[in-house]
């Protein structure tokens, strides 16, 4: 049979080898802002908060390219979008190191982060696709890209941006799309049989019955669960800096434990996709979320150096599988077709949620002069996505886990 051959092929893992050196690439433009930033900062004389809007409107433009990208690889191919994607990376950064301002800066990120979208969400869609008994850890390895990326390239543009500035950083990360993104978009031409899509339909059609939900409704609450997660899981991400900071342990071991619970996170994603392969994407996805509900507890009565190191840790082998999960759920319940769209608006609202929670913890702190309400808010939120994904699961399995 061609589903048999085609899902979980040795072509299969070729394919998610190539996209995951696009998503290397594809993923560049959120990661080189971050690293630029002092430099802009001082070359434009501003501040740390005006230096910041590049990020920011990276990281909206990141979440509705997730989704509108997702919806034309539906449409048309991956390799189409992904190909359209690095000729709007090349531009734009290109684009990006003639700018004269940080407003114009600011805007040509925000398109930077749309393109972007194309190595996230679409991608992930994209491997499901070819994956059914191995969809969980090929999945967890397509979205590690992101993270990927995030380790590669500071490394690499270090010594460009000390000894030519930040503007040659871009003009490489120009060169990167157009040499080695552009020509591995090109390798992903081959579309999966609609003898193996029909199989794998069948079965995600299944599944989706036994929610008792429309595809439309089931994605709009996994949408919300997605959210409320993910305004949890921004508070030590995005704050943990500024945490260290308050309680006079300073920003270099903020900076430290920001890159422990990064490292704990590629392992979590990993490790997670091996069990969603087990026990299916749901309860993959509860486990993972009871686990970051456990470790938000931690960080209220442990503040002391060690302590710390060792929550962060375990908030990073928490909840690095969470998001992957999430895209792992969707394909399980929905039809291959439908993928780059269902599995994008998903994965926009989580990157919406990291947003709204790490503006929320910190207006809260700016409210109660420390962090410990914003933890606690945090923890509800957790709580909220826990109540959704528990009553995502079958009927059968639901008296199980409370009767047990």
């Amino acid at each position: 049979m061609a589903s048999s051959t085609q899902h979980d092929s040795l072509y299969s893992w070729l394919r998610l080898a190539i996209s995951l050196m696009i998503a290397i690439v594809g993923n560049a433009g959120m990661w080189a802002i971050i690293l630029v930033l002092p430099s802009v900062q001082s070359e434009f004389g501003i501040d740390r908060a005006s230096a910041s809007l590049p990020f920011t409107l990276t990281m909206l433009g990141f979440a509705l390219g997730n989704f509108y990208m997702g919806k034309l690889a539906d449409r048309y191919n991956i390799s189409t979008v992904l190909l359209f994607s690095s000729i709007i990376l090349a531009l734009c950064f290109i684009f990006a190191a003639q700018s004269s301002s940080i407003l114009s800066l600011a805007l040509i990120q925000f398109v930077i982060g749309f393109g972007t979208g194309a190595s996230f969400g679409p991608v992930i869609a994209d491997t499901s696709i070819w994956f059914l008994k191995k969809r969980g850890i090929a999945v967890a390895l397509a979205a590690s890209g992101n993270y990927l990326s995030g380790v590669v390239w500071p490394i690499f543009t270090r010594d460009l941006l000390l000894n030519y500035g930040w503007r040659t950083v871009y003009l490489v990360l120009a060169i990167a799309a157009v040499l080695i993104m552009a020509p591995l978009s090109l390798a992903l031409k081959r579309k999966i049989s609609a003898e193996s899509t029909q199989a794998d339909d069948l079965i995600s059609q299944n599944r989706a019955q036994s929610t008792q939900l429309s595809p439309k409704s089931l994605q709009l609450f996994l949408g919300l669960a997605g959210l409320a997660c993910c305004v949890a899981m921004s508070m030590p991400q995005v704050h943990i800096v500024a945490f260290c900071v308050d309680l006079g342990f300073g920003s270099t071991v903020g900076g430290n434990m920001l890159s422990l619970m990064l490292a704990g996170g590629i392992v979590s994603r990993i490790v997670s996709g091996f069990l969603a392969d087990k026990i299916g994407g749901l309860r993959t996805l509860l486990i993972g979320s009871g686990l970051q509900c456990i470790a938000l507890f931690l960080y209220l009565p442990f503040n002391g150096l060690v302590s710390l190191y060792l929550v962060s840790l375990i908030f990073g082998l928490s909840q690095g599988g969470i998001v992957p999960s999430y895209a792992i759920v969707v394909r399980e319940h929905m039809p291959a077709k439908e993928a780059g769209a269902r599995v994008g608006f998903v994965l926009m609202m989580t990157i919406v949620g990291m947003a709204l929670g790490g503006w929320m913890s910190g207006w809260i702190y700016d409210l109660s002069g420390s962090y410990t309400l914003a933890f606690w808010n945090g923890i509800l939120w957790n709580l909220l996505n826990l109540v959704i994904i528990f009553s995502l699961l079958p009927k059968n399995i639901r008296k199980n886990l409370v009767t047990s």
